[in-house]
C-alpha cells in the first residue's frame, strides 16, 4: 500500500480558496439583492430623476446686477 503523494503547499492553498469560495457564496446570500430588487431600485431611481428635472428652474436670461 502506497499513500498518495501530496504537495503540502498546493494542498493547503487549494483548502484556503475553497473557504474563500464558500465564504464568497455566504456573503453573497447574505447581502445580495435579487434581480426583481435590482429593478425595482433602478425604476425608482429614474423616476425621482425625472421628478426633480420636471422641477427644474430654466435657465434665466437677466443678467441685471
Amino acid at each position: 500500500m502506497s499513500a498518495e503523494i501530496v504537495n503540502l503547499r498546493q494542498a493547503r492553498k487549494q483548502k484556503q480558496r475553497e473557504a474563500k469560495d464558500n465564504q464568497a457564496e455566504d456573503n453573497r446570500r447574505k447581502f445580495g439583492r435579487t434581480k426583481a430588487e435590482r429593478e425595482a431600485a433602478r425604476r425608482r431611481r429614474d423616476e425621482l430623476e425625472k421628478k426633480v428635472d420636471g422641477h427644474r428652474l430654466p435657465p434665466s436670461d437677466d443678467h441685471s446686477d
